[in-house]
């Protein structure tokens, strides 16, 4: 992806990354998701310590100790937030689980490891390969 947003004005971030979800910083909410794309430059803290607002793209990675939260509570602060797209990916069983903001709603569609082009809806033009994460 690093690859894609090369010379464009979205920048990619790894985990730990602080991102207060509301633009006006007021409810407190920090998440630091495991991989995130911003494409609004003025939603970077002027202090340097993350993202103020909704980033456009958010990809969660599934664990044991962490799906119920990144499924459900995350789900929600991430919908209510305005993240645009929002991925969650299961090492086990191999597939993405792949939410749209349409609306106030998330439309999710499933892909699995056979899917060798997966569109990331946000991002025009850019596309993951199943095939290549889960090898």
């Amino acid at each position: 992806m690093s690859d894609f947003l090369h010379g464009k004005s979205c920048e990619v971030f790894v985990a730990p990354f602080d991102v207060r979800l509301s633009a006006d910083g007021d409810d407190g909410t920090v998440v630091q998701p495991d991989i995130l794309v911003v494409c609004d430059q003025s939603k970077f803290d002027p202090d340097g310590r993350g993202v103020i607002g909704a980033p456009d793209f958010i990809i969660e990675i599934l664990s044991p100790s962490t799906a119920r939260h990144d499924l459900v509570t995350k789900f929600r602060l991430y919908q209510r937030a305005g993240v645009r797209e929002y991925w969650t990916v299961d090492p086990v069983s191999k597939t993405v689980a792949a939410h749209v903001l349409h609306g106030d709603w998330y439309a999710t569609r499933s892909y699995d490891e056979q899917d060798s082009s997966v569109p990331v809806n946000v991002l025009d033009g850019c596309t993951i390969n199943l095939t290549e994460v889960f090898a």
